[in-house]
């Protein structure tokens, strides 16, 4: 969809923006390029869209090099996200939404129906928003704006430069969520610029990594690239907690639960207690196998049944999570272990726990290292070493 054979930018007074770039982003993949200031990034994304022009290669859009293209048209087909937004103070977010539809020639019927279906789409109410100016919205609202404005005439490739770098950490946060799930949905080719390793970890299917001069120095996947850099430089700058940073990018698999005793609700306690065996505490179900909470050998006194003394299973995370989000809800309920859910009909699968969660990364970091399923990987401990 986007290819960059041997690119260069050199400025006339002898500066390499760019270095014989050569990279491709298939159709759909979001690719975040990043790296520190100065190193080319945002030089790259502007050379696709001819904000600045390339000095050598080739650059092809959807099979068109750019550099036959008329420019202005080139950009009129191409979403482009800024970290202001530069949005007109002068228009209503309607409008804003609606300015190269109107470039392009649309209807005003049509651009206007497809602001408003943008601004749904990007979770503000038209109702609410579409007659407000820039200056009447927060700086996350404004953000959303632009994404929609990019998105006005269904471009097939978004260039986005540090779009949520302007506003705070849990807006950021917001916003990256909303952006993933928006993806999913459209499923654009997407060039995402950032200075920021944990955003370009936790938004990109890969991740170009720059260093000064215009050179790449790895084009990976994320967990990839936390778990075997390519250079010193890039383990440098990945960081030396990339192992942390890598539970964001490792999803939770059948292979790291656990299965402790399991009791229905409706047992009486004396079953319950025959069950548990030298068990402590036993994971509750309901009659359709969803989780109901948990009880402990303690608990279990007297006569009655189980679902009168179980206990509400707060700490639980669903199998297409990753173990970032799994570690944070251990940590959020001071919790030994968590459930784990199906996410398709929220039936439990198992559990998980600090060691199991931790032999998970560990697998995940050994089968990138030897392409191997994470299945097939055997862990080495001082009990088997």
């Amino acid at each position: 969809m986007i290819r960059l054979d041997r690119v260069s930018k050199k400025y006339p007074d002898g500066t390499v923006a760019v270095q014989e770039l050569t990279l491709e982003v298939q159709r759909g993949e979001l690719v975040v390029l990043v790296g520190p200031s100065g190193c080319g990034k945002t030089t790259t994304m502007k050379m696709v869209n001819r904000l600045v022009e390339p000095t050598g290669g080739r650059i092809v859009v959807d099979g068109t090099d750019v550099t036959d293209a008329d420019p202005v048209a080139l950009r009129r087909g191409i979403g482009y996200v800024i970290q202001n937004v530069g949005l007109f103070p002068h228009r209503t977010i309607e409008e804003n939404i609606a300015v190269v539809p109107q470039l392009v020639g649309w209807p005003r019927k049509r651009r206007n129906e497809r602001a408003r279906e943008l601004m749904e789409l990007v979770g503000l109410d038209p109702a609410v928003h579409g007659r407000r100016y820039p200056h009447e919205l927060s700086g996350g609202q404004r953000q959303r704006v632009g994404v929609a404005r990019a998105l006005a005439v269904d471009p097939p490739v978004l260039l986005m430069d540090e779009p949520f770098s302007a506003v705070d950490p849990v807006v950021r946060s917001q916003l990256q969520d909303e952006f993933l799930r928006l993806q999913g949905d459209v499923r654009k080719t997407i060039l995402f610029v950032t200075h920021d390793i944990e955003e370009a970890v936790r938004l990109g299917d890969r991740i170009a990594v720059f260093k000064q001069g215009g050179l790449l120095e790895q084009f990976d996947t994320p967990a990839a690239i936390l778990g075997a850099p390519a250079t010193e430089f890039v383990a440098d700058f990945v960081g030396a907690d990339r192992g942390l940073k890598r539970l964001s990018v490792t999803s939770i698999t059948p292979a790291d639960l656990e299965h402790p005793t399991v009791v229905r609700a409706d047992d009486d306690v004396t079953a319950a207690l025959a069950a548990l065996g030298d068990e402590r505490w036993a994971v509750v179900l309901d009659g359709d196998g969803g989780l109901a909470g948990w009880v402990g050998r303690d608990m279990l006194t007297g006569s009655g049944s189980v679902g009168e003394r179980a206990r509400r299973m707060e700490a639980w995370v669903r199998l297409d999570d990753t173990l970032k989000v799994a570690f944070a809800e251990m940590l959020q309920w001071n919790a030994g272990w968590i459930a784990v859910l199906d996410p398709d009909d929220d039936r439990y699968l198992g559990v998980l726990t600090p060691s199991t969660l931790h032999a998970a990364l560990r697998r995940s970091v050994e089968a990138d290292a030897k392409d191997v399923a994470r299945a097939e990987v055997v862990l080495e401990s001082v009990q088997n070493a």
